[in-house]
C-alpha cells in the first residue's frame, strides 16, 4: 500500500546511520552515499522509505557482495532507471542495481548507480532543487498525495503518473542548475 506521511525529523538521522554502516561494508568501493529521495528534503511529506544513493565506479560482484553482508538483497528484476523525454536512450546511462533491507529492518530503498552517468546526477540534483526550491517541493507533495490518495493499491499507476512529474521538475532543475553553476555537494556519508 502506498502511504504518504507527514515529515518525520527522524529521517535524517536514520539516514546517517544506514549511510555509516554502508560505508563501513563498501569502504573505498562506495565513491559517495546520498540521502536522495523525499524523506532527504526537509518538510517533504513521504513514504516511509529511507532512499539512498550509492555511486561505485561499476556494478560489480563486490559491491553486491558488500552490501548482502550489511543486511541488504538485491532486486534483480530492477536493473534499470525510465529514460525522461529527450534524455539519452543509451541503456548505459540509466543501469542500476537497488537493494532493500532485509525482513524486519528500517524500510530502504539503497540505489547503486554509476559515477557520471545520467541517473546518477538525476537522483541528486532532483534532491537539491527541491531543498533549495520550497514551493516546487509542495507541489510535488500535492501531487504524491493524490497519487497515493487515488492508487494507494497500484504502485505502476502511482509510478506511471509521478515519473514523468518528475522529469518536468527535472527542466527547471537544469536550468536552475546551469544558471548556478551547480556541482554536488560532498558525500553524506
Amino acid at each position: 500500500m502506498i502511504q504518504i506521511i507527514p515529515p518525520r525529523s527522524e529521517w535524517r538521522g536514520e539516514f546517517q546511520e544506514l549511510g555509516a554502516r554502508v560505508r563501513r561494508y563498501l569502504n573505498e568501493l562506495a565513491l559517495r552515499i546520498d540521502h536522495i529521495g523525499s524523506t532527504s528534503v526537509a518538510d517533504l511529506p513521504a513514504k516511509d522509505v529511507i532512499d539512498m544513493q550509492v555511486t561505485v565506479e561499476q556494478l560489480e560482484p563486490a559491491v553486491e557482495a558488500a552490501l548482502m553482508e550489511a543486511g541488504f538483497y538485491r532486486l534483480t528484476h530492477i536493473h534499470c532507471d525510465h529514460v525522461p523525454p529527450g534524455a539519452s536512450s543509451d541503456p548505459a546511462q540509466w543501469t542500476k542495481w537497488i537493494f532493500n533491507e532485509n525482513p524486519g529492518g528500517r524500510r530502504v530503498n539503497l540505489h547503486v548507480r554509476i559515477a557520471g552517468r545520467a541517473n546518477q546526477r538525476y537522483a541528486i540534483l532532483f534532491r537539491d532543487y527541491l531543498r533549495a526550491h520550497p514551493a516546487a517541493a509542495q507541489a510535488y507533495a500535492q501531487v504524491k498525495n493524490a497519487l497515493a490518495r487515488y492508487h494507494p493499491d497500484n504502485a505502476q499507476a502511482y509510478y506511471d503518473v509521478k515519473d514523468p512529474v518528475c522529469d518536468i521538475v527535472m527542466v527547471a532543475a537544469e536550468e536552475w542548475a546551469n544558471s548556478i553553476g551547480w556541482n554536488p555537494g560532498p558525500s553524506d556519508a
